[in-house]
């Protein structure tokens, strides 16, 4: 297989030692490829969990899977032997980053805690990616998705919203603490940069989750003596959903005054008096705006009320399903996807969200077979054919 492909990107000649499993770390990692790094996913005998539990070609690439470790290399090195954790150290000497999900008891186990890896390569950027920081009581908890949404109030903001607890139909907490881990990341990267230092960096699923709830549901409980219960009123309205249209569904935020007067001239409700021209004063009664406006909404085709909406500059879009994404035609002018070859044929991807002018980022490759990379990395580290066959 030779030598790693040459990469553009902003984090081209990065290297990274990835420990992480399932969605919250392989999605930080991930992106991390698609910007240039040469990531190097350490997997244990049997696999990153995540090969297992979704659709894909073959048993162990589910697409899940397939999708967060695109462009990584695998390397299979049992760390309960003494020869998995010595080419590991080894490894370790190459890398920039060092990031890991494990919680901090058992990596501390394994002898990679911060201190040990410091040790290695005194400059590493170290990033820990917890369900719970380790400086408070519940960091030896277990965490997942679902149990990270409950605990972050946004199963009790859904009640709000619907009537019933319930998760939201997204692995939010996952990928919204993924991204964290990935700025905390680059930003010890830039310090670096800057002094040649090295850091430990700490990202908890709970805490990150804790803020990203907490952005407009502090409201007025931030302040001293509390001015409200800690919701955003309009985020959890019970008539906020997409309105009811003459054939179908349509999604529209009539929002500040402007927009409100475009919208009131040109359809001209009955209901819209005065009490209501003002942003203040619909804020203050933002639900019954909801409910006069679903009213509304059902006079109308969908075509019909995203001809008016987007001609008045007001935001519109049809409800679209995530199958709908692959054919989507804006999505399609940016070249959004990107099609990679891999054994198993061509693999379309949802590809880089960003742009660059000079250092632009794509879908890094395939995901790797498990453990498909072992001998050529460790032998690219001096340890030959015979550390590559005992580490595994």
């Amino acid at each position: 297989m030779g030598s790693p492909t040459k990469r553009n990107g902003p984090l081209a000649g990065v290297r990274v030692i990835d420990l992480t499993t399932m969605v919250m770390g392989p999605y930080c990692t991930q992106i991390i490829a698609d910007m240039g790094a040469d990531v190097i996913k350490i997997e244990p005998p049997d696999g990153d969990g995540t090969r297992y539990i979704s659709i894909g070609p073959s048993p162990t690439m589910g697409g899940v899977f397939a999708n967060v470790n695109r462009g990584k290399r695998s390397v299979v090195l049992d760390l309960q032997t003494d020869t998995g954790r010595e080419a590991l150290r080894r490894l370790i000497e190459g890398a920039d980053v060092f990031i890991h999900t494990m919680r901090a008891k058992a990596i501390a186990k394994l002898g990679f805690a911060y201190a040990d890896v410091a040790a290695i390569k005194p400059d590493i950027v170290y990033t820990n990616a917890y369900g719970y920081s380790r400086r408070g009581p519940d960091r030896d908890l277990p965490a997942y998705d679902d149990t990270i949404q409950a605990e972050c109030g946004l199963t009790a903001v859904q009640q709000m919203l619907t009537g019933e607890a319930s998760y939201v139909g997204s692995i939010i907490a996952d990928k919204v603490a993924g991204l964290t881990a990935l700025y905390a990341t680059v930003m010890a990267l830039f310090h670096r940069e800057r002094t040649g230092e090295g850091q430990e960096v700490e990202v908890g699923m709970f805490e990150t989750m804790a803020s990203f709830m907490l952005v407009e549901h502090a409201n007025g409980a931030m302040f001293s003596p509390p001015l409200s219960k800690a919701h955003y009123p309009r985020a959890v309205a019970r008539n906020r959903r997409p309105y009811r249209t003459k054939d179908g569904h349509i999604s529209a935020l009539i929002y500040n005054d402007k927009m409100w007067a475009k919208f009131v001239d040109a359809v001209k409700p009955s209901w819209a008096g005065p009490e209501l021209a003002t942003l203040q004063q619909r804020a203050r009664q933002i639900d019954r705006v909801y409910g006069l406006l679903a009213e509304t909404f059902l006079e109308r085709t969908t075509a019909e009320w995203l001809e008016l909406l987007r001609s008045l500059g007001i935001p519109a879009a049809p409800l679209r399903t995530p199958d709908e994404l692959f054919d989507n035609a804006h999505l399609n002018a940016v070249g959004f996807f990107e099609t990679v070859d891999s054994e198993y044929g061509p693999v379309r991807f949802p590809g880089v969200p960003t742009w660059f002018s000079r250092t632009p980022g794509r879908v890094a490759g395939p995901a790797p077979e498990l453990g498909i990379h072992t001998r050529q990395i460790l032998d690219e580290a001096g340890m030959g054919m015979g550390a590559a066959a005992a580490a595994r």
